[in-house]
């Protein structure tokens, strides 16, 4: 959610900031804005909708000149998208940009009101603006007033903060919500994710819980809430601008499905070990794994899609119980998780403010925690006990695929380990399937290719549908529910996934003449009994697009549209069969001109509950 970048150098600061915050679009926003300081005094740009009428309107009213400044781009969350609620917000001699949430913004905005404080937006960061002004009015140190500020507020946020009185010097500080200082020479970075700086800078800091940053183009240093120097860790990127670009394809979307071959032998190649998973440089050993009695997924979205299969395919290996829950809904019911227990938590970002909570309240009762993330150094990779980062690099389409793609990788590569451990298959079983997992690199890199043609062929017939429905069995079910998601993410078509079995409990009602009906039906002991509900459906008007395996037995009339994938070892057939419903997707999308990469309403990284 929001981007947050902040510049001082001596390069054209407009034109660095509009470039980061170029760069973190993905994460979803509704307005844009940029403060520079303009002849040591602060101006601000801002505007309701897309960077470029950020842009449009600066060449209008004059582009901002000058070597330092902070800008955003807005998620509404406070106060309706438009000009006035754009961010940078100010409070006389402050002005900032703000993302997260502050949950006691109501109090202190009525306590500012009675300090004469005029308010002109309805933002929850306008607040902080007033009231960081109020305590630096007070004490007349911008550090002493920040360290002030924060102790008053409750809730999530990174601010970039500049202060009318000290030109060129940028400040920020985070609580929850990631921000790291990019180190440049005779330049200085401050930026919500580090795609909006790899253009000019690899090298960056993790700023920690509560930690201050003073940046100029000579230097940054960092403190705590004390307002004692902290010592950093020196960080490096470890991919380049290539990696953030389109490379020639019309979307990240198409591109991101493409680097999928390469995503998985990247994640998967380094965690095996004489043909068997090896994951002992993720703190993950047999010793650790023998006694765990009950595994809880928490995810959000497309992780805990993959979190479904993982559990598939873990009870069906390891046998050891395992339940998926949605993080949001984790936390509040109260779950029995306690020692013995493991919970994973998968998150491409390692920000997810619901998938942190869930990971901190299953630490306070004793379970051991997994995380499973794509971001180095993120907080939820520095909290949990045991650590598996995945391998995709840099994801900037909105829609996850090929992070979905390695969060599968790994569930599978856990499950092996964890069913050798438990003694629930030998090594030659473990070998066997652990060579499965390496082919799929391979594989997958086959259905693209030859898929790609009928998907859009298929797609083609699905952007005049107002409804329509996924289903399918066991693993076929979990993946149904990915599909369904992608289509709905980026095409705008209300789609439901269900499990094939249940149709006649109520939802078979909603079939009507011509409705599009997805059936994946891959898994052979379950292909019977899906190809009978695919009957059903079809009797009752469907159009039936169909997903199978190569060589099944497909009767006449069943489907109005076929598409194989290759035969392969049926319990890694997800992540084949998942390579068609993603392009389904991104060619519906694209067909009916939607913005592929930045679907309205979403972010790429949710960082507030």
């Amino acid at each position: 959610m929001c981007g947050i970048v902040g510049y001082v150098g001596y390069r054209d600061c407009s034109d660095v900031l509009v470039s980061a915050l170029t760069k973190l679009e993905y994460r979803g926003y509704d307005s844009a804005g940029i403060a520079v300081f303009e002849n040591d005094k602060i101006a601000v740009a801002k505007s309701k909708g897309k960077l470029q009428d950020l842009k449009d309107k600066m060449e209008i009213e004059g582009k901002l000149q000058g070597f330092a400044g902070i800008g955003h781009t807005r998620w509404a969350t406070h106060g309706e998208p438009s000009d006035i609620n754009s961010h940078p917000h100010s409070g006389k001699r402050v002005t900032l940009v703000h993302n997260g949430i502050i949950e006691n913004y109501t109090e202190l905005k009525d306590f500012l009101i009675s300090k004469k404080r005029e308010f002109l937006s309805d933002t929850d960061t306008e607040v902080v603006a007033h009231l960081l002004d109020y305590y630096y009015n007070k004490v007349q140190d911008p550090i002493t007033a920040i360290i002030d500020t924060m102790q008053e507020l409750k809730g999530s946020f990174a601010l970039g903060i500049v202060f009318a009185d000290y030109p060129n010097v940028v400040y920020a500080v985070r609580r929850e919500s990631p921000l790291i200082v990019g180190i440049g020479k005779d330049e200085n970075f401050i930026a919500s994710d580090v795609p909006a700086i790899i253009k000019y800078t690899k090298d960056y800091y993790l700023l920690e819980h509560d930690e201050i940053a003073v940046l100029s183009k000579n230097g940054v240093e960092v403190f705590d809430i004390h307002n004692q120097p902290v010592q950093k860790e020196l960080k490096t990127a470890d991919w380049d601008v290539d990696a953030v670009g389109k490379c020639g394809y019309p979307h990240y979307m198409i591109k991101e499905i493409n680097e999928q071959p390469n995503a998985i032998k990247n994640t998967v190649s380094p965690r095996i070990k004489d043909g068997l998973p090896c994951l002992e440089e993720c703190n993950i050993t047999t010793d650790s794994l023998k006694d765990i009695k009950q595994i809880y997924v928490v995810a959000c979205g497309s992780a805990m899609h993959a979190g479904v299969v993982g559990q598939y395919v873990i009870e069906e290996l390891a046998r050891t119980p395992v339940t998926v829950d949605i993080a949001s809904e984790f936390k509040y019911r109260n779950p029995l998780v306690g020692e013995g227990d493991l919970v994973i938590i998968i998150s491409q970002s390692g920000e997810t403010a619901d998938s942190l909570a869930a990971l901190r309240l299953a630490k306070n009762r004793g379970a051991k925690t997994l995380a499973i993330v794509n971001a180095m150094g993120s907080t939820i990779a520095r909290e949990a006990d045991m650590l598996i980062y995945t391998h995709a690099g840099p994801e900037i389409s909105v829609a996850s695929t090929k992070a979905y793609m390695v969060q599968l990788s790994v569930m599978y590569l856990f499950a092996f380990e964890l069913a050798l451990a438990k003694g629930r298959i030998d090594e030659e079983k473990c070998r066997y399937y652990t060579a499965k997992l390496l082919e799929t690199s391979d594989m997958v890199k086959n259905v693209i290719d030859a898929s790609t043609e009928i998907s859009q062929k298929i797609s083609s017939k699905l952007i005049t549908a107002d409804s329509l429905l996924y289903i399918g069995r066991g693993l076929d079910y979990a993946l149904s529910m990915e599909g369904s998601l992608k289509l709905k993410e980026i095409s705008y078509i209300h789609s439901e996934s269900y499990a094939a079995g249940e149709l006649k409990h109520g939802t078979i009602s909603l079939i009507t003449k011509d409705m599009p009906v997805i059936a994946v039906a891959t898994q052979s002991d379950l292909y019977e009994k899906t190809v009978s509900n695919i009957k059903e459906v079809k009797a009752r008007g469907a159009k039936v697009i169909m997903i199978c395996q190569e060589g099944n037995d497909v009767p006449k009339d069943i489907a109005n549209y076929v598409l194989q994938v290759p035969k392969f070892e049926e319990l890694l057939l997800p992540m084949l069969v998942c390579v068609p419903l993603q392009l389904i997707a991104y060619y519906t999308a694209v067909q009916r001109g939607n913005d592929v990469d930045q679907p309205r309403n979403l972010a790429k990284s949710v960082t507030v509950e």
